[in-house]
């Protein structure tokens, strides 16, 4: 039917979720239910009190990575409350019973699971690993390949086919396992999926569009206005369409034109509406937001304020001079320094800009050139690491307790020399190289990728090993590079992700404050203040020659380590592995441990004494290394040698490639220094 199209305003925003929400149900209870990186799925009702806002009921916890797809189950005899279905890149399924917050597993992918539709009393998965499994009564009973490339939705179309979308650009019509129509057009991954009712079916691509096709396989319309990958779409019985994109906008549409763009304090992962018209959004930043445009709904002046605030601030973050970011920018304080040479350069901050000037020796003084710009909407076209443009910028989770790395690449380059480079730098196992690949391929929809025959393995000499591939022709041989062979220097663990630090242990200490048990272990608002400045110097690195820390400091990181609960130390150990390699901290930390240094090798007892938690071996393996950088600690390390090795001995047979390649350097580090530690006891 057609309407008067009224802008939508925000009505209430959901916080909650301590990453990225990736995806959005609608319950059919006027529930909502949302998933996210954080690895949890969480059920929001309606408030009793307030009729804009929404109120977080549970919290489903389960998944060993982020959660995206989900999909919602109506009351019956066996779940009384409904459920709800998830689908995550551990590669497992779990159906959740809402009334006892219980799950149901489902195992039968090999890699993430991307999308979940229901067919009657049945499940439907799809996977990056190219298959749909229907499951009934928590048993697979049909799997099936769907296409050559990562399957990325599937929705079941009311007619009773399934509807598929993939990374090889078609988006193919299911009835059972029979493929009955193939759709082409999109240039890019086929990313999102829903139906239009009476029309036929809508698609979402990283090519930046949105299509609407006819079951018989005709592109009726396509939309474009998204500057970048469109992640979602979804349809009203209204007529309208909404889409969420990584370029911060969900987009809404009347007819084929943008008729609204409503932006986001970062990307829109997923965009829903709810039965009455109103949108749901899933944002990187962690909120959900629901829109109205009905205006006794609408937000208070003071949230749209505090919106608008942190809407303004991110772009502010975001902005980049010359493909510097702007609040990275020195401020006018700068221009004191006296620069080094004539035409020497430098980019200040002044207010929104970023402005050049260059030193004029004769003169000496700093020379104003102008105002530094981009060009037009450059920083939205391609992402940005490290002030350098990619075609893609990955979060790869690699699991057991690690933060989230980004993976850097652009579809002109060879995907196996990425994956060898890239993993040299975040000191990761060769033994990943493939995965990553295939990774990158499924991620990039470069499914017709072929291997350049010039490429040379830079560790063989020889072509890059492709399973299932034909046999290349050898190589010439060329005399191998050893990086690592023979050791020439000191070895550390010298990369933190630090933000991923602090926020874990916030949210641990935010645990603590919740069980009455163990408040008393809970750090006060001073301590975690005090801990923001211990990172704060650590990250300084330009000033470890000559930056301090109080005596309070090493007080507290000392009161973590013998006080927290073992569960929780991982984050507390890695600031500790990290105030052991500056100079000040290192020196601090042996001072207070004089009369009491056992209390660092009773942490290591405790800590390694708990199997059950990965991250603590591996963050205190990894301290214990660091360590060695500094020759004051050769005689702790000589006198508890052998304790410290038995401790760590059951790494060894660890099936984590991470803890494996630290456990070897800790015996390298054993084998390489003998001589020093025994000239420490000398």
């Amino acid at each position: 039917m057609d309407i008067d199209f009224k802008d939508y305003q925000l009505r209430c925003e959901l916080r909650g979720h301590e990453d990225d929400v990736r995806g959005i149900c609608v319950c059919g209870d006027g529930n909502i239910a949302t998933s996210s990186r954080d690895r949890t799925v969480r059920l929001w009702t309606p408030s009793a009190s307030d009729k804009r806002k929404y109120e977080a009921a549970k919290v489903l916890l389960g998944h060993k990575s982020f959660v995206g797809p989900l999909a919602w189950i109506s009351p019956s005899g066996e779940l009384p409350e409904g459920g709800i279905v998830s689908g995550g890149m551990d590669t497992l399924v779990m159906v959740w019973d809402l009334r006892t917050g219980e799950a149901r597993t489902l195992k039968g992918h090999q890699m993430q699971v991307t999308g979940i539709t229901l067919d009657g009393d049945d499940i439907v998965s799809a996977s990056v690993d190219c298959t749909l499994i229907r499951w009934r009564n928590g048993q697979p009973t049909e799997h099936w390949e769907a296409h050559k490339a990562p399957v990325q939705a599937v929705i079941r179309f009311p007619s009773g086919e399934l509807v598929t979308g993939s990374s090889d650009k078609t988006l193919k019509l299911w009835r059972g396992k029979t493929c009955t129509q193939t759709f082409v057009g999109h240039t890019d991954t086929v990313r999102g999926l829903a139906v239009m009712p009476d029309l036929g079916i809508l698609s979402a691509s990283h090519d930046g569009s949105i299509r609407l096709w006819a079951v018989s396989g005709e592109c009726l319309m396509e939309m474009v206005d998204h500057t970048s990958i469109v992640y979602s779409v979804d349809s009203h019985a209204s007529g309208l369409i909404v889409s969420g994109s990584e370029d911060g906008f969900a987009k809404i549409w009347k007819d084929g034109v943008c008729v609204q763009s409503i932006e986001h304090p970062g990307c829109v992962w997923d965009a829903k509406f709810l039965e009455d018209g109103e949108i749901v959004t899933a944002c990187s930043d962690g909120a959900i937001r629901i829109w109205t445009n009905q205006q006794d709904r609408m937000a208070d002046s003071a949230e749209l304020e505090l919106f608008d605030s942190g809407l303004s601030s991110y772009k502010r973050s975001r902005k980049r001079v010359g493909g510097l970011k702007l609040e990275e920018l020195p401020g006018l304080e700068a221009l004191q320094v006296p620069g080094t040479t004539d035409g020497q350069t430098k980019v200040i901050r002044e207010g929104d800009n970023g402005v050049a000037y260059a030193w004029i020796s004769s003169e000496l003084k700093w020379d104003k050139i102008g105002e530094v710009v981009d060009g037009p909407e450059d920083s939205m076209k391609h992402p940005v690491l490290d002030g350098v443009q990619y075609d893609y910028v990955f979060d790869v989770d690699i699991g057991d307790g690690e933060p989230i790395r980004k993976l850097p690449y652009n579809r002109s380059d060879n995907p196996y020399d990425t994956a060898d480079k890239w993993l040299l730098k975040e000191n990761l196992p060769l033994s990943y190289r493939q995965q990553i690949v295939e990774f990158i391929l499924a991620n990039s929809g470069q499914s017709d990728f072929n291997l350049d025959s010039s490429f040379r393995d830079p560790y063989t000499g020889s072509s890059a090993y492709v399973p299932g591939a034909p046999s290349q022709l050898a190589a010439k041989q060329a005399r191998p590079t050893f990086r690592h062979i023979p050791k020439k220097g000191m070895l550390v663990f010298d990369v933190a992700q630090f933000d991923g630090i602090l926020k874990k242990i916030n949210e641990f200490n935010n645990a603590l404050l919740s069980n009455q048990e163990k408040k008393n272990l809970s750090l006060t608002d001073i301590e975690i203040a005090r801990l923001g400045a211990i990172v704060k110097i650590l990250k300084d690195t330009s000033h470890y020659h000559s930056s301090k820390f109080a005596d309070a400091d090493i007080d507290l990181m000392l009161k973590l380590l013998e006080s927290w609960p073992c569960e929780m130390m991982f984050p507390v150990i890695d600031i500790f592995r990290m105030v052991i390699l500056h100079p000040d901290g290192a020196a601090g930390l042996l001072r207070h441990l004089e009369g009491k240094e056992d209390v660092l090798m009773e942490s290591i007892k405790r800590v390694t004494g708990n199997p059950s938690v990965p991250a603590n071996f591996l963050t205190s393996i990894r301290a214990v290394t660091n360590l060695f950088r500094n020759s004051a600690y050769y005689n702790w390390l000589q006198k508890h040698r052998s304790e410290i090795l038995d401790a760590f001995s059951s790494c060894s047979s660890s099936p984590n490639k991470n803890l494996q390649l630290s456990y070897s350097t800790l015996l390298l580090k054993v084998q390489f220094y003998p001589s020093q530690l025994c000239c420490a006891i000398d």
